[in-house]
């Protein structure tokens, strides 16, 4: 394959097209300029610096480190994607602004039906309700989308903001988890949320646009989501089988309520 036909292939990229839309925010697959921004944001700080919300601890160094762990994560997922093992990373946008990302994982989701949500806003971003309403998003994408049959997301025990969105998005306990963090043991209580629990919960329009010709990239493959290829969710109310993400969960809602 020559340099021209990879390039080509890379502008084809089926999931460049897809965009996820809400009253205020945008949900979109990064161009170099979005990933640019969002290295940006990581940078500026996610969290108060006495409290660690994250496994994996990526927020942990200096700037230019923690930039640099945010664009290795996208490249990593995009150069590893199979439609048996996949992590999607949407940068969200406000007002033409980058403020933070969401992430659906999943393995072996043509027969598991279950995908994990995680994610993160800069710190100047939070408290203005952006993280429920990109959840709430990316939750119609897995559901309405996809046809997952659940979600999970995992949340630190004293991450109480966080916990609070998920309450109100419908997710219930499934357990506890335990992990070592910056050399303390923390726990973490996981969530799950069914489709029809969902349907009840979900009270923000989300409009997704350029999935259908994507769907096989998430061993999701069908007849299409709509005709058009464009869902338009409508709100109807005002051991963790095939996953193998929990170890680097990014579960990040904190004050967004």
């Amino acid at each position: 394959m020559t340099l021209l036909e990879r390039n080509t292939m890379l502008h084809h990229w089926p999931l460049s097209g897809l965009r996820l839309r809400t009253p205020r925010l945008e949900l979109r697959w990064p161009d170099h300029q979005d990933l640019d921004a969002l290295a940006d944001r990581a940078a500026e700080g996610v969290h108060e610096p006495g409290f660690m919300p994250f496994f994996s601890q990526w927020t942990d160094g200096d700037p230019d480190v923690v930039a640099r762990r945010v664009l290795q994560r996208q490249w990593h997922a995009a150069a590893t994607w199979t439609p048996q093992d996949w992590t999607l990373y949407l940068v969200v946008v406000h007002d033409g602004t980058v403020v933070g990302t969401q992430s659906l994982g999943a393995k072996d989701f043509a027969l598991g039906r279950e995908a994990l949500v995680t994610a993160w806003l800069g710190r100047r971003f939070q408290g203005r309700g952006f993280g429920t309403e990109a959840r709430a998003a990316m939750l119609a994408l897995a559901f309405e989308g996809l046809g997952a049959d659940y979600v999970l997301s995992v949340v630190r025990q004293n991450n109480l903001p966080s916990l609070g969105v998920s309450k109100k998005l419908g997710f219930t306990k499934d357990g506890i988890q335990v992990n070592v963090v910056r050399g303390e043991q923390v726990r973490s209580d996981r969530l799950r949320l069914h489709r029809d629990s969902w349907a009840t919960h979900q009270d923000v329009p989300v409009t997704i646009e350029g999935l259908a010709g994507a769907l096989a990239m998430f061993g999701a493959d069908r007849d299409g989501p709509a005709p058009e290829g464009v869902v338009t969710v409508v709100p109807q109310a005002s051991v963790l089988s095939g996953i193998r993400y929990i170890d680097e969960a990014d579960d990040l809602d904190m004050t967004a309520r």
